[in-house]
């Protein structure tokens, strides 16, 4: 039972080197999300960009929907009820934020306002990963 679990545990490690992404690279990807989001430190703009979606900064460690912007009830609910950002949640989010959110949220009608959708966004996570000194 022990050799079992240290081999899931190994696995798994393996796993998360696997799909960890490149910062450098996510930074560039990341021009694809600025139309709608900054990064932002109060005054200390880490990179500019839109107010239509959320300041990503520091969104890595954060409960979904807490972020000074108006979420819907189901991000809010989500966050409410103890989710948190990780860079896995990113990358699955990132590849259909309605399909995530229905999925976090419990609710098969959950809309994200999010429409875009990015496949394989391990570097963007990353990248949100590098501007998120709480995580």
């Amino acid at each position: 039972m022990k050799s079992q679990f240290l081999m899931a545990l190994a696995l798994t490690g393996l796993a998360t080197v696997a799909n960890a992404g490149d910062a450098s690279k996510g930074e560039n990807d990341f021009k694809k999300c600025r139309s709608c989001h900054t990064i932002a430190n109060g005054d200390d703009v880490i990179f500019k960009g839109g107010r239509t979606g959320p300041n990503l900064y520091n969104v890595v460690g954060r409960a979904a929907g807490t972020e000074d912007f108006k979420y819907s009830a189901d991000m809010v609910a989500a966050g409410e009820g103890g989710f948190v950002w990780t860079e896995e949640a990113i990358v699955e989010f990132l590849a259909d934020p309605t399909k995530y959110l229905r999925q976090i949220s419990g609710n098969d009608k959950a809309r994200s306002k999010m429409t875009f959708k990015m496949k394989g966004g391990e570097d963007v996570a990353a990248y949100l990963a590098s501007v998120s000194p709480g995580s």
